[in-house]
């Protein structure tokens, strides 16, 4: 395992607000190398908002975000491109091409450090095999490497998404309700694999998940979101059953899934 204090990410303040609703406000959040951190929280608390702040593709209205040093508020957009590099998402609908073969997709977590005529090529001959394969090996699907990803099931999509972020070789491992679409069984196998990743790589990873249990079994650090507002962030054997309760007090009340 490797074992570091390097800051990840800070926000200070950090919001977003979309005319006169605030999407994130006041949000204060410390994230170091190797920390494992499930983000919880009802329907529409914030929590996609919040992978978004992270990775930079969602801009910051108020506050401040910095990533792996960079403030993207303040940074270029090629130093913001260069920090994204380095910030791995898995997305909740995986954002893959279903045309193309499994060996593309991952692939395409190497873009951003190829030259266009590298990657331009690699369409036509997948370059870099090896670390694609081993990448796949990984994950457990090293035989799908030249099946078209459409043919494959909900799991091994999954699995191949894992795959382009762990080819990525991030610093971080951001994922958006990334067990939202599998069964229980292959959820949880999706989140242990993430958490091995993590271990033996150091990376940070935040995780966004509506399910409960499994955040409360699997990370050490939670951090509830409601109405766009952190409720807590806290080491998950700290947790107060009453804080649960008023962190999903609406929904429960409302009955909303």
């Amino acid at each position: 395992m490797v074992i570091t204090s390097e800051q990840v990410f800070r926000l200070r303040g950090a919001g977003i607000r979309l005319g006169t609703t605030n999407a994130l406000a006041g949000i204060d959040l410390d994230v170091r190398a190797g920390e494992r951190v499930a983000i919880i929280g009802p329907s529409g608390a914030g929590k996609t908002s919040l992978i978004g702040l992270l990775n930079g593709t969602t801009a910051a209205t108020e506050g401040s975000v910095i990533a792996l040093g960079c403030d993207y508020r303040k940074a270029t957009a090629r130093q913001v491109r260069a920090t994204q590099r380095r910030v791995g998402t898995i997305h909740q609908q995986f954002d893959l091409v279903d045309q193309l073969r499994t060996v593309h997709n991952v692939n395409a977590g190497r873009l951003g450090t190829w030259p266009f005529w590298k990657a331009a090529l690699s369409l036509l001959l997948p370059r870099d095999i090896q670390p694609v394969r081993a990448a796949l090996d990984r994950v457990g699907i090293g035989d799908k490497l030249n099946e078209r990803t459409g043919d494959l099931s909900g799991g091994e999509q999954q699995r191949v998404a894992i795959a382009r972020v762990l080819i990525q070789q991030p610093s971080a491992i951001l994922a958006d309700e990334p067990v939202a679409s599998l069964d229980p069984a292959r959820g949880r196998e999706i989140i242990q694999l993430l958490l091995d990743l993590s271990e033996e790589t150091g990376a940070a990873l935040l995780a966004s998940l509506h399910d409960v249990d499994m955040a409360l079994d699997k990370f050490e650090r939670v951090v509830g979101l409601r109405a766009g507002r952190i409720a807590f962030d806290k080491p998950r054997g700290e947790l107060l059953d009453s804080e649960m309760t008023a962190l999903y007090a609406f929904e429960s009340t409302a009955g909303s899934p």
